[in-house]
């Protein structure tokens, strides 16, 4: 109805290529135009002003010989002053901004290893945006913003690099569990330390203690009963603590078997043997 009234109606956001005789004639606003189309004028096509977006993966090879897929997205928007500039200059835009984006990427990565290619990624969208922007500026198109999205490597060189990051954290929690344990073991060789030097000063306190009473049991026996000496004294009390010993180690129930002189003369042998044992020790302190 509207090419029988010669009236044309172009969207908001969109622009008109009016066209006469197969020559171009004019870019149309949004809004209604006559057209008279009996005397050659005709529309050409529309031109979208909306901001558009165009994802593109590009696989490349980074310094360390490391393939990478490459996810580039890029913004962009037809220009209203150079419409006629974006609708006959190019016949497949996005083929277009693709294959400098191609041409970028894969002049830029190989130049960085591949740690370098994740840290420096918006350099990497920044080169691109200024070659589409030189590239795409003649055609009509502005590049409003590029971003690089996505780097993802091999599958077998993501593993590595994960089993890479794990041994080094198992290196750094090896470590942390070596320096507890060296912790605990110092702690644990203080306090046995303390507990022996403890457990020292008590055994001397206990036979100073035993010597203390043996003087006092001698001096006392000597004195109640005449005639003996502080030697037979001693003799009776070594050898009444000797069987008080060998009556302890019989009663313990993890002592297998203990032989002892049982002669007539063993009691005399028995006290000899200990009171010499026991100047030995004295004299060798």
């Amino acid at each position: 109805m509207g090419n029988l009234f010669c009236c044309v109606q172009v969207d908001q956001s969109t622009v008109a290529i009016a066209e006469r005789f197969g020559k171009f004639n004019e870019v149309m606003e949004p809004g209604c135009h006559c057209l008279p189309w009996p005397v050659g004028y005709k529309v050409a096509g529309h031109l979208s002003l909306r901001l558009q977006q165009l994802d593109v993966k590009c696989e490349t090879k980074t310094k360390d010989n490391v393939f990478v897929n490459v996810v580039a997205s890029i913004q962009y928007r037809a220009l209203a002053d150079k419409a006629s500039d974006a609708f006959y200059k190019l016949t497949n835009t996005r083929s277009q901004i693709q294959a400098y984006v191609f041409d970028v990427i894969r002049a830029s990565v190989p130049k960085l290893n591949l740690d370098d290619t994740f840290e420096q990624k918006n350099e990497i969208a920044k080169a691109v945006e200024e070659e589409l922007e030189k590239a795409m500026s003649a055609y009509g198109y502005e590049i409003v913003q590029t971003l690089i999205v996505d780097i993802e490597p091999d599958e077998h060189v993501k593993r590595a690099m994960n089993e890479i990051n794990a041994a080094a954290r198992m290196r750094v929690a090896a470590k942390e569990k070596a320096e507890a344990e060296k912790i605990l073991q110092i702690k644990r060789a203080e306090g046995e330390a303390e507990a022996k030097y403890l457990s020292g000063l008590g055994i001397a306190r206990q036979r100073q203690a035993i010597v203390d009473g043996l003087r006092d049991s001698v001096l006392g026996f000597s004195v109640n009963v005449p005639g003996t000496t502080a030697k037979d004294v001693m003799d009776m009390v070594l050898v009444t603590q000797y069987f008080d010993t060998m009556k302890e180690i019989g009663a313990s129930s993890k002592s297998s078997a203990v032989f002892i002189p049982h002669g007539p003369g063993a009691v005399r042998d028995v006290a000899a043997q200990i009171r010499d044992g026991l100047l030995q020790g004295s004299s060798t302190q």
